[in-house]
């Protein structure tokens, strides 16, 4: 999937070249034919970036810039960063950028090895990955980028499950529950008798690690025996088509989805309470509301155009944030960013990795210290 996305993403780049900066080309891309594999379903479109005289660029000639950037990570961050790339390439054409899907895990491994200069993570980076990275004297700044709401959903023909309690959630998804809970009116007896079909992200997704950490109760441990990608856009392809399928994915992919899914409102003690811009905001949407990341390497940093990139990526967050459709940080928080850039200010701010029930004010209180 990695390679398509690859693939695509260089075709959009000789495109906009080709037709002197201006594309028409949606931002999903199209797989390339395998003859290994086999051709998924075609995704569906974000609407293209296209400059707007608001758009704050970085203070050099953009057009002049040459080489090549590395990203990898999160398939929740994807869409945030991809909005990014292709703004990007319209002003500097001649900068390559070669955006990879293979989980928040998997690009902690390639960002650590060197092979990467930024990784897009849906959670902070765990000390596993600090000390891989440390071994291998890649220093790093974590910035985050947006808010994003877990959403849980089902096909809107389910029209039993409208709320499910944290206690509900941990019970399908638990260790425990593998081949056991495996039908409707397993979790409430008045749902029917239909089989519980799962999907969720890959155990290499950081969604998948704050998700069981936030539900479960422990990071990293659940059930088995469902659907799992590491691509949300699949697991939300895979709901579309069954009725009685309940998945877990970022935010951004439930918006791109609607009038196909269904969110689920998720009861934590304080009553009912769906995901939404509001909600996520004002922090009423929990455990699963959480910030979403980019690292970036230091040295990294020193090349024209991986500093102009972060540049862009930080000065227009709000506009490539809501473009993606997640939750755009505070103009404070881009600031913030921005300083621990122009500083290098290394290492993460978390401690052990994820905060279940993280607001965006305590996450403001950490980025300022």
């Amino acid at each position: 999937m990695n390679i398509w996305r690859i693939a695509a993403l260089s075709l959009v780049a000789l495109l906009l070249v080709a037709c002197g900066g201006t594309t028409t080309a949606s931002l999903s891309p199209t797989p390339v034919p395998s003859l290994t594999a086999p051709t998924p379903s075609p995704e569906p479109t974000i609407p293209p970036f296209t400059p707007t005289p608001s758009l704050t660029l970085p203070n050099i000639n953009l057009a002049a810039l040459k080489g090549a950037i590395k990203i990898d990570g999160s398939s929740t961050v994807f869409p945030i960063t991809e909005q990014v790339a292709i703004a990007f390439n319209e002003l500097a054409p001649d900068v390559t950028i070669r955006l990879g899907v293979s989980g928040t895990g998997g690009g902690f491994t390639r960002f650590c090895a060197g092979e990467t200069d930024i990784s897009n993570a849906s959670r902070p980076i765990k000390q596993r990955e600090l000390e891989m990275c440390t071994a291998n004297g890649i220093q790093f700044v974590e910035l985050p980028v947006a808010f994003d709401g877990l959403s849980v959903v089902v096909h809107p023909q389910n029209d039993w499950a409208q709320c499910l309690t944290v206690a509900d959630l941990k019970r399908i998804w638990e260790p425990e529950a593998e081949g056991q809970i495996t039908r409707w009116n397993q979790i409430r007896s008045e749902w029917p008798d239909q089989p519980l079909r799962l999907y969720g992200a890959g155990a290499d997704s950081g969604t998948y690690d704050y998700f069981t950490l936030a539900i479960v109760g422990k990071e990293g441990v659940s059930r088995g025996d469902y659907t799992a990608s590491e691509d949300d856009y699949l697991l939300a392809q895979d709901v579309t088509a069954d009725r009685f399928g309940l998945a877990f994915f970022g935010y951004a992919y439930y918006v791109e989805y609607t009038g196909q899914l269904r969110a689920v409102a998720i009861d934590s003690g304080n009553g009912c309470v769906a995901p939404s811009e509001a909600t996520i905001v004002d922090g009423s949407y929990q455990p699963l509301s959480r910030p979403i990341f980019v690292y970036v390497r230091v040295d990294a940093l020193e090349r024209l155009e991986v500093r102009a990139f972060v540049d862009m990526y930080l000065r227009n967050g709000e506009l490539f944030v809501n473009k993606a459709r997640y939750i755009p940080l505070p103009a404070r928080a881009y600031e913030l960013a921005i300083r621990r850039v122009e500083r290098r200010i290394t290492g993460s701010v978390f401690t052990g990795g994820s905060q279940v029930g993280l607001s965006i004010e305590q996450l403001l209180q950490l980025e300022n210290r």
